[in-house]
């Protein structure tokens, strides 16, 4: 079990004083975050106009790892980042500096070639599920006991809602036999409530300004580490 940092994923500028969104703001960021008890980061690279960008990975992949040597780093490849398929396709074939992992959502029409080009160029993948729909075409795949990792990602806001389609995800990873590390997260109000249920069923968990910006007692946390370090405090009470 670990707790992944996620530092800023598509929040706008405003969002939070600190948010990281330059590749030197991600390093730094990073190795705060890897002090405070992250295992692995999670970045959403930005372009010079602040926008998120496929384009970006090599420049802020060589300054993460620089400032965190020996840390797993992840990106997105969301399908929204570039807007285009192919201009999606062909920013991943021209990394250079390559992550060790990268997430795909699921409910993206183009999820299984973009799985297919991340394991053809070496980088693992993490296969982002939302809903039931997501898992049932995750586990069709003939990829689906190659990824790295099953990312369960809950939106839905409403707690009793949002527990039913993660135990719905479980059960068709189950029926399926997919037996591969599990993260889960929330996002918004129900950041701490799944960093609590991951905890509990001894699977990982992320948080991060990505997800929310709010301390488990509603108060706004610092930044990023902050964040973090009160993670991990809950995972290290398992160890104890």
């Amino acid at each position: 079990m670990i707790v992944q940092a996620c530092l800023n994923g598509a929040r706008p500028h405003d969002y939070h004083p600190r948010l990281p969104t330059t590749a030197d703001a991600m390093a730094a960021d990073g190795a705060a975050c890897v002090a405070a008890g992250a295992a692995e980061l999670h970045i959403h690279p930005r372009g010079a106009d602040g926008r998120e960008s496929l384009a970006a990975i090599d420049e802020t992949i060589l300054a993460v790892r620089r400032a965190c040597p020996g840390t797993l780093i992840g990106v997105s490849t969301g399908a929204w980042i570039e807007g285009d398929v192919e201009r999606t396709r062909d920013c991943i074939s021209r990394w250079r500096m390559l992550p060790d992992y990268a997430s795909v959502n699921l409910s993206e029409p183009d999820a299984p070639a973009v799985i297919g080009l991340l394991h053809h160029i070496g980088v693992g993948v993490e296969a982002g599920l939302a809903t039931i729909a997501d898992a049932e075409r995750f586990a069709s795949l003939a990829d689906s006991r190659r990824i790295f990792r099953v990312l369960i990602e809950i939106e839905e806001q409403d707690f009793a809602r949002a527990d039913a389609i993660a135990d719905g995800i479980e059960r068709v990873l189950a029926r399926a036999n997919i037996v591969r590390p599990i993260l889960l997260h929330g996002f918004d109000a129900t950041v701490w409530h799944f960093v609590a249920q991951a905890h509990r069923k001894r699977w990982s968990t992320r948080i991060g300004l990505e997800d929310g910006r709010l301390l488990e007692n509603g108060e706004q946390a610092s930044g990023n580490a902050e964040l973090i370090g009160a993670a991990a405090a809950i995972y290290r009470r398992s160890a104890a």
